[in-house]
């Protein structure tokens, strides 16, 4: 089901597809957000939303967790190892911090208790397709490429290869972050300056998403190397530690 704004353009063209069991909770969720300019998909399960994304590819989706059949935390595991997929803001009535650290540890670009108020969502969507879709002004300024310990981040891709030229998957709150630190190497980053950068200053992520994700880029970046590549300075933040170099 498509539905378009009939009010207010705010941002036209984003495509937004809601996966959620519950067909109530999916139209008051396509409504407002159709009403804010986003053309607007449902589906009811994984097998549906498949349908969906062969007809028409998503910018984000809005995905519940718990849903018969494949669930939400299987279906975020498949599709953010696609680096250029839709982004993901997941939906669970389980609102645990444990909870919400297993959805961005999968690769969830945000993740909201429910019931959720539509504007927080409308907010969270907003930040999300921002980061996702945020023109490369500063590229031209510092390169498009950087290189640090024999790694290579493709800015415009949002690509990162290993020192072997293996294509390492990112997700995009990943992707953000690792960006943060190259702009920043050698200097000592609190986590709310991190979350400051990489997310927006209006984001209402909390301080253990920060640490998710280190620890999932941590992971990602561990080459054998024995090099540590993101120090945590006790009691200050984390520290961006191999030198960067830039080129077009």
């Amino acid at each position: 089901m498509d539905k378009t704004a009939h009010s207010v353009v705010e941002e036209p063209g984003a495509r937004i597809l809601i996966v959620d069991d519950d067909p109530g909770i999916r139209e008051v969720i396509a409504d407002f957000l159709g009403k804010h300019g986003y053309r607007v998909d449902q589906a009811s399960d994984a097998r549906s939303m498949e349908l969906a994304l062969q007809r028409t590819p998503a910018d984000l989706i809005v995905l519940d967790v718990m849903m018969p059949g494949e669930d939400g935390l299987s279906i975020c595991r498949r599709l953010t190892g696609n680096p250029r997929g839709p982004g993901i803001v997941m939906l669970s009535a389980m609102g645990e911090e444990t909870d919400r650290i297993v959805g961005l540890e999968l690769g969830a670009d945000d993740y909201l208790p429910k019931p959720c108020n539509p504007r927080e969502l409308l907010a969270r969507v907003r930040a999300v397709l921002r980061r996702r879709q945020e023109p490369r002004a500063t590229d031209a300024e510092i390169g498009a490429t950087c290189e640090f310990a024999g790694w290579r981040l493709d800015l415009v891709r949002r690509e990162l290869r290993s020192p072997q030229g293996v294509i390492v998957n990112l997700s995009s709150g990943e992707f953000s972050l690792l960006r943060a630190f190259v702009e920043r190497p050698q200097r000592v980053l609190t986590r709310d300056q991190l979350l400051d950068i990489a997310r927006g200053p209006e984001t209402e992520a909390y301080d253990r998403a920060i640490d998710v994700q280190i620890s999932r880029l941590r992971r990602k970046l561990d080459d054998d190397s024995g090099l540590e590549i993101i120090r945590t300075i006790r009691s200050e933040g984390y520290m961006f530690s191999p030198k960067v170099s830039r080129s077009s």
